[in-house]
């Protein structure tokens, strides 16, 4: 069974997924995390990426993330064309990942854009991470060490709030972490029942 888990940025996606990654009978994939990994370790994105944005997006054969930050948060087209390139590697990856979990009960899927990349597909379940969103803003403030406008900028990108939450089997609200951890426990309980 795989489970997906999104939400806005800032809402604190890692913060659940850390918490489901306690129980044995859990794996987790962080498509965020992955995507980045590729970005630096896969020949094919690599040159991908350095067609479609120069050669200024690698320096010391790693992915210059403020350049590219700067060029696709600003710019829908350049964001899609992005996406474009690493969504296919990040789904076969993902792909291999779930063939080497079948031991699991299930399998958090997290990822930011679960609906965006219509990853939703894929997912048997679907839970969404909600804060507010002035929250959400001084948390992606704090994290990355951004400006209020470049985090808004980013939420631009993202589908609203409401729509996810429409779409979603669960939704965790995190504004206190004991709380967070009650839902998770519950929601874990039944997806281990479904799973059996």
């Amino acid at each position: 069974m795989i489970v997906g888990l999104t939400g806005g940025i800032g809402s604190g996606k890692t913060t659940v997924a850390n918490i489901f990654a306690k129980f044995d009978n859990v794996a987790i994939y962080n498509a965020d995390a992955e995507a980045k990994k590729l970005m630096n370790t896969s020949p094919i994105l690599k040159s991908k990426i350095i067609d479609e944005f120069g050669a200024a997006s690698y320096v010391d054969n790693q992915l210059n993330r403020p350049y590219i930050a700067n060029l696709v948060f600003k710019d829908k087209s350049k964001l899609e064309a992005l996406n474009a390139i690493v969504h296919p590697e990040v789904k076969n990856h993902f792909q291999e990942f779930v063939n080497q979990q079948h031991h699991k009960d299930y399998i958090v899927y997290e990822n930011a854009i679960l609906f965006e990349s219509k990853s939703n597909l894929k997912c048997d379940i679907i839970i969404t991470v909600y804060a507010p969103l002035d929250v959400r803003v001084k948390r992606t403030m704090l994290r990355d060490n951004s400006s209020k406008i470049a985090v808004e900028n980013r939420i631009k990108n993202q589908w609203l709030e409401d729509k996810k939450l429409l779409q979603s089997n669960y939704i965790i609200d995190n504004l206190d972490t004991e709380k967070t951890q009650i839902q998770v426990i519950k929601i874990h309980n039944i997806l281990t029942e479904k799973s059996h």
